[in-house]
């Protein structure tokens, strides 16, 4: 008992370093900062390329099609600037920092690093700047260019390395002149960087970053055999008392963004999409089916209680949980330090897992488009926007597992608390 106390306060301490890692933290939360233009970009390219013949002609003889790419273009396929200016922001407000300055510097870094092209000679040439590097395929080069300037603008203003104004001067004046010097330096520090690569067999940044950690990191963190091995964690952390679906995404974060923009700029384009597993899609649509531990299947079971505790409890859950949301049964029944449900907790989420990766491998279902649904939709709502009715067909399959899990441990869970509760009738 004791080596098992030991193990879980050594977990909730690791768990609590990773959430509270400033670096990681500003990454993952960056990322959510451009969630809602995603979204809102994966929803037109959703109504945008729906298969209807009669729909397409509407769109095409009303001249609504050449309105309805247009958010797609300038959110997915420009994710980067979106995301380097979230991430530094986020990371200089962790150091009390002004975190737009941080963010504007990050920007204008992430373009200097970005190679332009010239068409064109003389007066007549045309400069302008290819989005190949400003989607997914920057995004890594946005991450680490997000972290070092906002880092670097926090360190030149702490030590108090930039032109004071009198008081009295207005706040936004104030901040634009601090930020004067900072913006200098780490204008020629880019600058030195873009130079350095410029000659070298790779060009530029983006394409070495690219090449030597974006496409290793994202094959490793693509896998079917990481995902589980992120799937089995996070469950075990939530039975410690943390929130394993945050701590696995708050380190998987930027791998798992990448693998899921590459999707969805592929359904965008009417191509096949790359990525059997795609990270955060699959986690919210089967990992996560009624919310972590894939709790359906538990939830549903209290509705059969026999326990006033139990069928109380059920009524309060039954919704969230098709909505995504199960802490109040994770801390309620609860499932958190309750070895009755340890097995389910770990099994459910695994064998969903694994029965959606194999029917997405032989085409039962198709690959997940990472739309991006928010926290609240509803099962089948969630799978049918991120592929289809077949994918919804799935969930819906899953809840029937989910249950079937669950029910054993939840019915003899049950039974012990309704005798308990008979004793205290009786005694009373």
């Amino acid at each position: 008992m004791e080596k098992t106390q030991t193990f879980r306060v050594k977990m909730q301490r690791f768990s609590g370093a990773i959430q509270s890692n400033k670096y990681m933290s500003a990454i993952s939360n960056g990322l959510m900062l451009s969630m809602s233009v995603l979204i809102a970009g994966a929803l037109f390219s959703l109504l945008d390329s729906i298969n209807i013949s009669a729909y397409q002609n509407f769109l095409t003889n009303t001249g609504l099609k050449t309105l309805t790419g247009i958010p797609a273009t300038i959110t997915t396929n420009l994710i980067s600037l979106y995301a380097v200016f979230g991430i530094a922001y986020s990371l200089a407000g962790k150091f009390k920092q002004d975190g737009f300055s941080a963010a504007i510097l990050a920007l204008m870094s992430f373009l200097i690093l970005t190679p332009m092209m010239t068409i064109g000679e003389g007066y007549t040439a045309i400069t302008s700047l290819p989005v190949t590097w400003l989607g997914a395929p920057g995004l890594f080069v946005a991450m680490i260019v997000g972290v070092v300037v906002s880092r670097l603008y926090v360190l030149i203003i702490e030590k108090k390395f930039y032109i004071k104004m009198p008081k009295g001067v207005p706040p936004t004046v104030e901040k634009t002149f601090s930020a004067i010097v900072p913006c200098i330096i780490i204008t020629v520090v880019m600058l030195a960087i873009r130079g350095i690569f410029a000659n070298t067999s790779f060009g530029n940044a983006h394409q070495f970053i690219y090449t030597f950690l974006q496409i290793p990191l994202t094959k490793l963190g693509g896998s079917w055999i990481a995902f589980l091995i992120c799937t089995l964690a996070g469950s075990v952390l939530w039975f410690l008392g943390v929130h394993g679906t945050m701590v696995v995404y708050g380190v998987m974060a930027p791998i798992w963004t990448t693998l899921g923009l590459e999707n969805l700029t592929a359904f965008q384009k009417g191509l096949e999409l790359p990525h059997l597993v795609p990270g955060g899609a699959f986690l919210s649509i089967f990992a996560t089916l009624g919310g972590s531990g894939a709790t359906i299947g538990l939830a549903i079971s209290l509705l059969f209680a026999k326990s006033k505790h139990y069928k109380t409890l059920g009524k309060l859950v039954i919704l969230p949980s098709f909505l995504g949301i199960n802490e109040p049964l994770m801390f309620g029944l609860p499932i958190v330090l309750n070895t009755k449900f340890i097995i389910p907790l770990v099994i459910a989420p695994l064998a969903n897992v694994i029965i959606a990766i194999v029917a997405t491998s032989v085409g039962l279902i198709p690959r997940l488009r990472s739309i991006g649904t928010p926290l609240g939709t509803p099962i089948g709502v969630n799978g049918f926007i991120e592929g289809g009715w077949r994918v919804a067909m799935l969930q819906i399959i899953l809840i029937g597992l989910s249950f079937l899990i669950y029910y054993p441990f939840f019915k003899k869970a049950d039974s012990a608390a309704y005798e308990e509760e008979i004793k205290g009738e009786v005694v009373a």
